[in-house]
């Protein structure tokens, strides 16, 4: 193959590893740079150290980068409500619109005008606007890939089937159906789509265009880096929550675990205790913490793996969300136990029962966690064997193979098969 000069459009610099979507892009594209010309366009970083720290490790890797001087804007405060208020006269969702900034469009259309890009890649589905309206005409007659790192309406529409506040959920509802219009354009007139789990690859054909144009590179993990570590012994009462604790699924799953999972462990094993850890949580979060016997947050740790080797086995109580679960491959390639709802586990290739605990839904973790503290063998033989099938099929190495021949063949395909509409505003 020869090397390409490949443009990809994300919210920042995927650095430090803090995230799971932070994660997957760095493990790709840190790969690729080594057989092609990467050149990252995106957003500042919104911490100003994390951002000087992040483009020398970039530059490092070989990889350019062009940041427009503007971070995304927060999710906290008045003006974020004001924010959502306004959405409303929009036809775009919230994320859509508020990732659509002129600075970054311009940088789009001063690099297009300067390069010769095989072809653009947007490493989240929002940013197929960013290149819509930069390219505009001229989108048609170019090679594009966009990433779904989840099917966004599925998220939304999972919110709305758990908010209970009528309000919300009303909003909740308007932002599903826009996301739905917008991926239904975005996955339809993409040369490629990428999903990161079969799962969302039929949803993405079945409903909304995709066709055969969509393709799955799995998410991953560092197999080297995540190594069991057999000398530091387990708590078999000792649970984990992993997660970045902005994103709301994880917040959910953080808050169901404090109110009312942990509770009803504790009631019949009044050993067992909980540590929520990773990125960012909110106020509300810690506070809950404190006030909740047996748990306890670790935040922004530089290294999750301390956290696993010592822990009777992680815990992913999700309800919403989409894609897969890195958090599940980090556990079972160090061969932690897991315990996950259907939800939690869906998009990975594992079986419930001999690779991992799954529920049928969060009102029965409880009951699974007890099981684990109490028959911690059977847990961690379950783990062992889902370990040798992360090792043959999850490493980042054989995925980013696979993405390399998504950009290799939308370079061949020069006119996507469905027609174009005009760019919204």
């Amino acid at each position: 193959m020869r090397s390409l000069r490949i443009a990809v459009l994300d919210e920042e610099l995927p650095y430090p590893l803090t995230s799971g979507k932070r994660i997957r892009t760095f493990n790709l594209l840190s790969r690729l740079a080594e057989r092609h010309r990467i050149t990252i366009i995106c957003h500042r970083n919104a911490d100003a150290y994390e951002a000087e720290q992040a483009e020398a490790v970039f530059r490092k890797l070989g990889i350019d980068t062009v940041v427009v001087p503007r971070a995304v804007p927060s999710k906290n405060g008045p003006a974020f409500y004001a924010r959502l208020a306004g959405n409303l006269l929009s036809s775009l969702p919230y994320s859509v619109s508020t990732h659509t900034s002129p600075e970054l469009v311009e940088a789009v259309q001063d690099y297009a005008a300067e390069h010769a890009v095989d072809v653009w890649h947007c490493e989240w589905t929002p940013y197929a606007q960013v290149l819509r309206k930069a390219l505009r005409g001229r989108l048609k007659r170019t090679p594009w890939v966009v990433v779904a790192h989840n099917v966004e309406s599925m998220i939304w529409q999972r919110y709305a089937e758990t908010e209970e506040n009528p309000v919300k959920r009303w909003y909740i509802q308007k932002q599903w159906k826009k996301f739905e219009k917008f991926e239904r354009w975005a996955y339809a007139h993409a040369t490629w789509t990428v999903a990161v789990s079969e799962n969302d690859a039929n949803l993405i054909r079945d409903n909304f265009g995709g066709s055969e144009q969509t393709e799955v590179v799995d998410n991953g993990v560092d197999t080297a880096f995540f190594q069991p570590q057999r000398e530091v012994e387990r708590d078999p009462y000792r649970t984990v929550f992993l997660g970045s604790l902005d994103w709301r699924p994880n917040q959910d799953a953080a808050k169901l675990l404090l109110e009312k999972i942990l509770p009803d462990v504790r009631a019949k094993e009044p050993r067992a205790t909980l540590g929520i850890v990773g990125r960012n949580p909110p106020e509300w979060m810690l506070a809950l913490a404190k006030a909740t016997p047996g748990a306890t947050v670790h935040a922004n740790v530089p290294d999750v793996r301390p956290y696993l080797a010592n822990c009777g086995c992680t815990v992913v109580p999700l309800r919403v969300g989409g894609g897969s679960r890195l958090k599940i491959l980090e556990s079972l390639a160090t061969a932690t136990p897991v315990v996950s709802t259907k939800v939690g586990a869906e998009g990975l290739r594992l079986r419930a029962g001999d690779h991992l605990a799954v529920t049928d839904d969060e009102t029965r973790i409880a009951g699974a966690l007890l099981e684990a503290m109490r028959n911690p063998d059977a847990a961690l033989d379950r783990a062992e064997e889902a370990r040798r099938l992360i090792l043959r099929e999850y490493d980042w190495a054989p995925l980013s193979e696979k993405l390399e021949e998504v950009w290799s063949v939308a370079v061949t395909q020069r006119v996507p098969r469905t027609r174009f509409s005009e760019p919204e505003a």
